[in-house]
């Protein structure tokens, strides 16, 4: 019987070497496959983060505008990502340094509606006075649109609201409304949009900033995402990466399309 049990023990054998090594390729090819899956169901989730946080801030708006006779605000130097003062106090609307989603905190449960989970790195040279800047973009993710036919602009003279570029994926606060920032090439087919976010352009480090769902390619002036577009009439779209062909300067105007505007 001790014999048995002897031989029992001593007849036991571990893993070999080769074994050990099949299973460890085993597992790296199993986790090579389901990586880029479980990043691409992290940025799904993150998106759809994004557009809830759009289709909230529509809300905020048309609460606003029924209560200011339908008129949206002239955002004036509210050109940064700042909500709150160096003393914690609400910055004034309208003031240098300030985010335009200032004019809405009263329709506000928090400020983080404005963030935008897959805006994880900071905007170069685009924030410059914050003590947090990695924080600050978490509550200042979108851009406005400031074309000049848009500031101050009664909603009643809109064309349509369902057409009308309220805000976006950006990576700065107030695009001014030409092709410099905005996704229009001023209706000219074949020409470029975001000029100053391409190459050779004076932002061009913040390009990646700007289509920034379901990025594909690392190109500096190519992702193959997309951004998320919050219309006036409170619904949430996505564009696709553009050159501008396919989107229209009257987003930005709310003028009615004409021969000339498409």
């Amino acid at each position: 019987m001790k014999d048995s049990r002897r031989r029992n023990v001593y007849g036991a054998r571990g893993f070999t070497l080769i074994e050990l090594l099949v299973v460890i390729a085993i597992i790296a090819v199993l986790l090579g496959i389901l990586m880029p899956a479980m990043r691409k169901i992290k940025e799904i989730a993150r998106e759809n983060v994004c557009r809830s946080n759009l289709k909230n801030i529509g809300l905020a708006v048309a609460m606003y505008l029924d209560d200011f006779e339908r008129k949206i605000p002239n955002t004036g130097s509210s050109n940064q990502f700042e909500w709150y003062d160096s003393q914690g106090r609400w910055r004034t609307p309208g003031s240098s340094g300030t985010y335009w989603g200032i004019y809405y905190k009263d329709y506000l449960k928090e400020t983080k509606i404005f963030g935008c989970p897959s805006l994880r790195r900071v905007p170069e040279g685009l924030i410059y006075d914050s003590s947090d800047p990695a924080e600050t973009i978490q509550h200042a993710a979108y851009g406005l649109n400031h074309h000049e036919r848009a500031r101050g602009r009664n909603t009643n003279d809109i064309y349509r609201l369902s057409e009308f570029l309220f805000c976006s994926d950006h990576a700065e606060p107030r695009p001014d409304g030409g092709t410099s920032d905005c996704f229009h090439n001023n209706d000219v087919i074949g020409a470029m949009n975001l000029t100053s976010y391409r190459s050779g352009g004076s932002r061009y480090f913040s390009y990646r900033q700007i289509f920034r769902h379901n990025v594909r390619y690392p190109d500096p002036d190519k992702t193959g995402g997309r951004a998320n577009i919050l219309w006036l009439d409170g619904h949430v779209t996505p564009l696709e990466e553009t050159t501008g062909d396919d989107c229209y300067l009257r987003w930005y105007t709310g003028d009615k399309p004409t021969s000339g505007n498409r």
